[in-house]
């Protein structure tokens, strides 16, 4: 059977990472792999985490299954961290899921049973995992514009044009703050006039929020969100605590539906829930029991807020630092860096660009030329600003 199979492509931002392990250079940068790290190039574990680690240690009596829908205290904190206060926290239910992709294929898969033909648009670019998701569930995927590789920001004109052209059969997916790969988002205008265009024309809005905390802080990236949220009788989330709790290798995440009441919200919780018995069957425990843990203790969330506003402040201290290096070095060209959110930036370098700046100078980034801010070190900073020019000029 297997050997009728044709070789699998390597994936483009993984395979990047066993290339910088094998790199020998002391110089050498990872900015591929969307991680964040600290200054001295690590992956920390949070400190609320880790005291919420000891606690589950200490007081967790059983490794039995926790059910379909994972954990339900974790399901209603991560409701509370996206819609509380907003007219949708009383007609929305959530799933735990293996991770922010796990959310986006139980959400992909639910669209189709209830939908066969619906056509999810997405920003052009966008997630490299949003395409193949989509389409491995079955649906048809169609790209709206999104940035304008001049400015390095998003072309609000052309996308509302184009998003206006949108009906009932469609789906528009968003991305709730710190766009990937760009890190250029869309502004709470943006967002009114897309709610808009949703009650208008009917179309069910689609927000993959994977960043929350780390653009303008925790409770600003969620504002269009909540906007769409308090506005439109439909619409489903996908959210991820792999970076604002540095839970990358637990896999914790959650869909959330929101519906014009709550008994339609727990009916098509219950369709997830078949679907999810049919694939994976109960996501894995540990990090959303983490995740409930530190967010329904005060002294723990107060923690873990004072962590990622750190982490954040450290984000735009890169980018102020890198573009400013750039600037040092005799250009302006990458000033737009500063002007971006999250843990990426487009940096418009070429695909040749970007081989050049890896066998050249040890630097290694996505071949859409995607860097991750959050990788950086402080101390080669200037390294990677001479980089950049040697290989733009």
């Amino acid at each position: 059977m297997f050997k009728q199979l044709t070789e699998a492509q390597l994936d483009p931002i993984l395979s990047l990472t066993q290339m910088f392990r094998e790199d020998a250079r002391s110089e050498k940068m990872d900015l591929g792999i969307g991680v964040y790290r600290n200054s001295q190039g690590e992956t920390p574990i949070m400190q609320a985490v880790f005291q919420a680690e000891q606690r589950l240690l200490d007081t967790q009596k059983t490794k039995a299954y926790v059910g379909l829908a994972g954990d339900e205290v974790f399901n209603q904190a991560m409701m509370d961290l996206l819609i509380k206060d907003t007219s949708a926290d009383s007609r929305a239910a959530a799933v735990q899921t293996p991770g922010a992709s796990g959310a986006l294929r139980m959400l992909a898969d639910l669209m189709y049973l209830a939908q066969p033909d619906t056509t999810v648009w997405i920003s052009n670019p966008s997630y490299v995992n949003h395409k193949p998701v989509m389409e491995a569930a079955g649906l048809k995927v169609k790209f709206y514009p999104y940035f304008d590789t001049a400015t390095k920001q998003v072309n609000s004109e052309a996308m509302l044009a184009e998003l206006a052209k949108a009906g009932p059969k469609d789906v528009v997916l968003l991305h709730g703050c710190c766009h990937n790969p760009t890190g250029a988002d869309i502004s709470f205008d943006d967002w009114k006039a897309i709610t808009d265009l949703a009650n208008k024309n009917g179309f069910l809005p689609f927000v993959d929020i994977a960043y929350q905390g780390f653009g303008d802080g925790l409770e600003q990236d969620a504002a269009g969100l909540r906007h769409l949220a308090d506005n439109v009788e439909e619409m489903i989330v996908a959210t991820s605590c792999s970076k604002n709790f540095g839970l990358y290798r637990e896999r914790t995440g959650a869909a959330i539906i929101i519906s014009d009441s709550l008994k339609e919200a727990q009916k098509a919780k219950g369709r997830i829930l078949q679907l999810a018995r049919a694939s994976y069957t109960m996501p894995p425990d540990h990090g959303a029991a983490l995740v409930a843990t530190v967010l329904n203790d005060a002294a723990l969330t107060a923690t873990w807020k004072s962590e990622l506003t750190e982490m954040n402040q450290r984000l735009r201290r890169l980018r102020a630092g890198l573009t400013q290096a750039v600037r040092d070095n005799g250009s302006d060209a990458f000033d737009f860096i500063e002007k971006h959110k999250g843990m990426f930036s487009v940096t418009g370098l070429s695909q040749a660009q970007i081989i050049q700046l890896r066998n050249e100078f040890g630097i290694y980034a996505v071949g859409d030329g995607r860097i991750n801010i959050a990788g950086l070190q402080e101390q080669k900073l200037d390294y990677l600003a001479k980089a950049l020019l040697s290989v733009s000029r």
